[in-house]
């Protein structure tokens, strides 16, 4: 068998290869560029940005290994028919299908929906629309991961309290092991990100382990494999 280790906390994680993906979560301009769904709530896109270079250096290493790279995109329909008032208003304005200097905001189709160019998708990609937080909500994630095998998933992206976090619970409760490198998600808001990690990791890895890009990247370097096992080519992704 083919298997190597992340050196994480609270303690390392074995993992496959052969059926460990990269999910790149919501790496898009409505979120970590000037003009967006996060500006226009006031937040300091700043703070999001850092992890853009860590999650260039995963995603390269993990394409150079030919493991499974999916990403996700939050946004919804034009009409909005699939943004129930809960979400839209939240008791105030949030924007939401609202004109902005990147089209309107979090509308599919619109360049503010798009993902970010350091980390844009390759063909054989698969590109999750989701109307909700969680990656697993209303997509057929769950569907694509079984077909192709994976067991465990490296989640990156933004923001680390909302959607990163939010897909870490939903994959563990569907039997994902979920490793998180804490250089490679992003938060508005510091300490929420600080906790967010910490309760990941807590009680055992209690939804997950958290590392660093730099541990992800040298456990897929040192991958080993076993003599009696064949070499076999990592599944090919479809949209």
């Amino acid at each position: 068998m083919t298997q190597s280790i992340f050196q994480a906390q609270p303690f390392e994680l074995p993992f496959d290869p052969r059926t460990t993906a990269l999910v790149m979560i919501d790496m898009q301009r409505d979120f970590v560029e000037a003009g967006g769904f996060g500006e226009a709530l006031g937040n300091d896109v700043s703070r999001v940005r850092t992890a853009i270079a860590p999650c260039t250096e995963v995603l390269a290493a993990a394409r150079q290994k030919g493991i499974m790279v999916i990403h996700t995109r939050e946004g919804h329909r034009a009409d909005l028919s699939d943004c129930p008032p809960a979400k839209l208003t939240r008791g105030g304005k949030t924007f939401i299908g609202e004109p902005g200097p990147m089209g309107r905001i979090l509308v599919r189709g619109e360049a503010g929906h798009d993902i970010i160019p350091e980390l844009y998708p390759v063909a054989g990609e698969p590109v999750i629309d989701k109307p909700g937080k969680g990656a697993f909500y209303q997509t057929d994630l769950h569907l694509i991961l079984q077909n192709h095998g994976i067991k465990t998933l490296i989640v990156c992206g933004v923001t680390t309290e909302v959607c990163v976090t939010t897909t870490v619970r939903e994959a563990n409760d569907r039997g994902y092991e979920c490793i998180i490198p804490e250089d490679c998600v992003g938060s508005y808001f510091p300490e929420f990100q600080k906790y967010a990690l910490e309760m990941i990791k807590a009680q055992g890895a209690i939804f997950g382990w958290v590392t660093d890009s730099k541990a992800i990247i040298a456990g897929l370097e040192c991958q080993r494999r076993m003599k009696s096992d064949p070499l076999i080519s990592p599944p090919t992704a479809q949209y």
